[in-house]
């Protein structure tokens, strides 16, 4: 039995024709439609020094994973520091990963 991917849930199936609309009106072709979708999650920003190499280590990785995928940038933000910040971090990846 063949794993199913977990991205066909949005793109296979008739309940799913809307999102399949969606898919194609934000780019995604025909042929592309079963194939794996990857999200790349990336802390770069301008405004923290320590992540602005960040966005060249991100581009890397997503041109090597789209030989053969799909792939969708996600922008993990950086609030800084503090501890009030660290919370939002932490909430902010527990939505990421549960979603």
């Amino acid at each position: 039995m063949k794993n199913e991917l977990r991205s066909a849930f949005s793109t296979q199936g008739r309940r799913m024709a809307g999102a399949r609309a969606l898919w194609r009106a934000n780019g995604m072709k025909e042929e592309q439609i079963g194939k794996p979708i990857i999200a790349i999650v990336n802390s770069f920003t301008q405004f923290v020094p320590g992540h602005v190499h960040l966005h060249k280590i991100g581009q890397l990785v997503k041109k090597e994973i789209e030989k053969g995928n799909i792939t969708l940038d996600y922008d993990l933000y950086t609030y800084g520091k503090g501890k009030k910040q660290k919370v939002y971090n932490v909430v902010q990846n527990a939505i990421f990963k549960n979603s």
